[in-house]
């Protein structure tokens, strides 16, 4: 039985009449014997310069946030920090509450890195290296073909646009399969921005920061905001 892990965000009143409270991102994992829990929350690690230090960074493909153990932020899980991000190469590292190594996570961007899809790559300490591609290149043949279809019909909605709808009829293909060591440890499902955890190897804080990691690459990325 594998494991899946979601990101979800939300956002609620303190009471009646006030004001919205901030943002609250988190993990929830699901191992099919049960209601999903939580197992992370989410914020992100700001620089000396505080947020526009981080988004002036995040151009370039830097990232760093905290996985906390609770909403409170009293307790660390794990802490994702870049390594370098430099010519649409970024690597990360994830380390755990005592600052030890996780795991380490590489995302070459397509046509800057390795291919002509973006490159994602995982790796545990002793472990072999898991190495996915967003998008099947079958699939990315197709979007090719329909993109400019889907550009006309982008016009449209730019003047009529629909309630729920997050303009992905011109996203490309986002789905990520890890190969490594003869297995397929993990499955990115971009329908409901799913990780399944296939191998029982895979530490869980590891699959956690990198799900939080893929969604900073979004359309909708959660640590673009400027509050």
């Amino acid at each position: 039985m594998s494991n899946v892990l979601t990101m979800s965000s939300k956002q609620e009143r303190v009471g009646p009449g006030e004001p919205l409270a901030p943002v609250r991102h988190r993990v929830d994992l699901s191992d099919g014997s049960g209601p999903a829990r939580v197992v992370a929350h989410v914020a992100r690690e700001l620089p000396p310069g505080g947020i526009p230090a981080y988004r002036a960074a995040r151009r370039s493909g830097a990232r760093s946030f905290v996985l906390w153990a609770d909403e409170h932020h009293t307790e660390r899980v794990a802490t994702l920090v870049t390594l370098s991000a430099a010519g649409g190469v970024a690597r990360f590292q994830v380390l755990g509450a005592q600052g030890e190594l996780i795991g380490t996570l590489v995302r070459e961007k397509a046509l800057r890195g390795r291919g002509l899809r973006t490159r994602w790559t995982v790796t545990q300490p002793g472990g072999p290296e898991a190495v996915g591609f967003k998008g099947r290149i079958f699939w990315w043949c197709v979007w090719w073909l329909a993109l400019p279809l889907m550009a006309l019909v982008l016009v449209f909605t730019v003047f009529d646009s629909v309630p729920g709808n997050e303009g992905g009829v011109a996203r490309g293909p986002r789905r990520i399969r890890w190969r490594g060591g003869g297995q397929v440890p993990l499955e990115f499902r971009s329908r409901g921005n799913k990780l399944q955890v296939r191998a029982p190897g895979v530490d869980w804080r590891l699959a956690a920061a990198l799900i939080v990691l893929l969604r900073t690459f979004s359309a909708d990325a959660w640590d673009a905001g400027k509050k």
